[in-house]
């Protein structure tokens, strides 16, 4: 556990399917959100322009505090609903079956 006046906070982005970069960051109590973003350098090295931003799979606003060991995630739009990617993959599947 870290100290009192610490943060242990993860930044993550998936810039493309496969892709993670992490970066974890020792931040002082009180830090938000934009305080973990600006420190990561995420937006030196990504697109993150219209991200949405969320700590851990819960969206987020900048100006909301972390706590110790928290996650902040940076969402990339989905190019296909999920359920229909489940859909075409088991579509796919019966196909090949029947082969």
């Amino acid at each position: 556990m870290g100290h009192a006046d610490v943060l242990s906070v993860t930044v993550a982005c998936s810039p493309r399917a496969g892709v993670v970069d992490e970066v974890l960051l020792s931040l002082p109590e009180g830090a938000t959100v934009a305080d973990a973003l600006r420190a990561s350098g995420m937006g030196d090295r990504h697109d993150t322009s219209g991200l949405a931003i969320g700590v851990w799979g819960m969206l987020a606003e900048p100006g909301d505090r972390l706590r110790d060991r928290d996650r902040v995630e940076l969402y990339r739009p989905l190019l296909v609903d999920p359920k229909e990617a489940r859909r075409l993959r088991q579509q796919k599947q019966r196909s090949q079956l029947k082969r």
